[in-house]
């Protein structure tokens, strides 16, 4: 269970089951997995739900309590994780300014689902649990049987008093390890036993769900459109990176950087059918969040660079406090540049973004925009032809600078194909994108240990570790040009076997 500050986070597998109010408990005897059960103490749990006056966490399948009674009162944030399983976040019953404040811990985890609207009561759910512990092989907790009887209302927004009461009786199964091998064969083997006994799989995903029944709207219609379809896909995988950046995942801020400018490369490519034009405010704020997140990802990129070449050298070509200079410098400035990102994250600018996304996402183009053309294969493509020609006639930093137009060009290209369901195209333009990348990272690596060096050199540090990490960059960037025409040769082929196909304008 990993911890940040005063909040906790484990993941949860369960699943839920209608019951009939006098239906009989299930046996789990005979059960290969299963040595024995244990009924526990009745629990009697209150719990309070929070979400926006419009159910925003609601239609995204995220809960927010504050529950007293059982061992587990506190704050409580359920995030989906799974087709059955969501990861949980606790805070204490305390950590909250006042007994109807989340945590802020908490709210910063939805705050791009949230936004700036305020988060209030929705809810009310008392509940009688009635535990059966499950255990298996040398006496181990595997699961919780639970046999729930609910009493619950919604909460009308404008005065607090409970709407809609209802009662209703569920059996809830959750495995104790919800990253326990084969958690989906065992969840089986002991639903079969509920089912058995007369229960039947939930009509509602959540205690929450059932209780707010029409009142929450559902989830927009996909669009039918592949380039709005694509532009709806990378909205939702950039919300999801939110989350992970919050939480400073792995690799979390490259992958938000990568979804931000996808989603600019597709609307880039497709203006007129968003309504759009190349000096749009949404276009302009997507570069500035992708510029923003870029100074912590170029600094976990360096770092992790810096740290396997150092670990690949001989002990006696490292000299001098390098690894300190580069790696440890480098994780400062991730760090550094994680605040500004998070700053950022959490201002009023930011959601108007999001808010504006949502807007594209649903909006349906108007009679003059359906007509034109959609995004194409090749227009796309003539941006990577147009950039690979200034590219052969340019040399030094402006030869640098041109390959970077040619990924940026290949990129968006490699969006539109698969957006479009070309897969060759794609992957060839993903061929050029790698390449280019990889040799973008080591002509930054060159500027940054050029930096280095004159500073290890004016404290009277031994530089010579400099130079070979240097030259290895240098080898990079050079492997990554020679294979450079080859790649531009395969891309060329896959267009033309596009246009024969009669993709390349779809």
């Amino acid at each position: 269970m990993a911890k940040a500050g005063g909040s906790s986070r484990h993941v949860e597998v369960e699943r839920k089951f209608d019951v009939e109010g006098a239906t009989g408990l299930p046996s789990f005897a005979g059960l290969w997995a299963v040595t024995r059960t244990e009924r526990l103490p009745t629990q009697i749990l209150e719990a309070v739900y929070f979400d926006t006056a419009a159910h925003d966490l609601a239609t995204n399948r995220v809960t927010l309590r504050r529950r007293t009674g059982g061992p587990d009162a506190g704050w409580h944030l359920k995030l989906p994780s799974g087709p059955e399983s969501r990861t949980e976040v606790r805070s204490p019953l305390g950590s909250g300014t006042g007994a109807t404040d989340v945590p802020a811990e908490l709210l910063d985890v939805v705050l791009a689902i949230v936004r700036d609207r305020p988060l209030v009561p929705v809810a009310r759910i008392a509940t009688r649990r009635d535990v059966t512990m499950i255990h298996g092989i040398a006496g181990t907790a595997l699961a919780e049987f639970c046999d729930d009887q609910v009493s619950a209302a919604r909460i009308d927004p404008a005065d607090g008093s409970p709407v809609d009461e209802q009662r209703w009786r569920e059996w809830e199964l959750e495995l104790v390890d919800g990253e326990v091998d084969d958690a989906a064969v065992l969840l089986d083997r002991l639903g079969n036993r509920l089912l058995d006994a007369g229960a039947t799989p939930a009509g509602h995903g959540s205690k929450l769900a059932r209780v707010l029944g029409d009142s929450t709207p559902g989830r927009p219609t996909p669009p039918t459109d592949p380039v709005h379809r694509a532009v709806a896909e990378q909205v939702e995988r950039m919300l999801v990176w939110d989350r992970a950046v919050r939480a400073d995942s792995h690799d979390a801020v490259h992958q938000m950087r990568v979804a931000t400018r996808q989603i600019r490369s597709l609307l880039q490519a497709a203006e007129d059918q968003f309504g759009l034009t190349d000096d749009a405010w949404v276009l302009g704020e997507l570069r500035e969040l992708a510029a923003v997140l870029g100074t912590a990802r170029d600094a976990e990129v360096l770092a992790e660079k810096y740290a396997v070449a150092l670990d690949a050298l001989a002990p006696e070509l490292v000299r001098g406090p390098v690894r300190e200079r580069l790696v440890d410098g480098a994780r400062r400035r991730y760090q550094t540049g994680l605040r500004r990102s998070l700053t950022a994250m959490r201002s009023a600018r930011y959601f108007r973004l999001l808010d504006a996304l949502d807007g594209l996402v649903v909006t349906q183009p108007s009679a003059a925009e359906a007509d034109r053309p959609p995004a194409s294969i090749a227009s796309s493509y003539r941006k990577v032809r147009n950039a690979t020609k200034t590219a052969r006639a340019a040399e030094g930093a402006a030869h640098d600078d041109a390959l970077h137009r040619i990924r940026k060009a290949a990129k968006r290209l490699r969006y539109v194909a698969a957006a479009t369901g070309d897969a060759g195209v794609a992957n060839r333009s993903k061929t050029i994108q790698t390449l280019l990348g990889d040799h973008q990272d080591s002509v930054v690596s060159q500027v940054h240990l050029m930096q280095q060096v004159d500073a290890a050199h004016a404290a009277g540090e031994d530089t010579f570790t400099y130079g070979v990490l240097y030259q290895q960059q240098t080898a990079v960037a050079e492997h990554c040009v020679a294979q450079l025409d080859v790649a531009l040769s395969e891309l060329r082929r896959s267009v033309r076997q596009a246009r024969r196909g009669g993709r390349a304008g779809l």
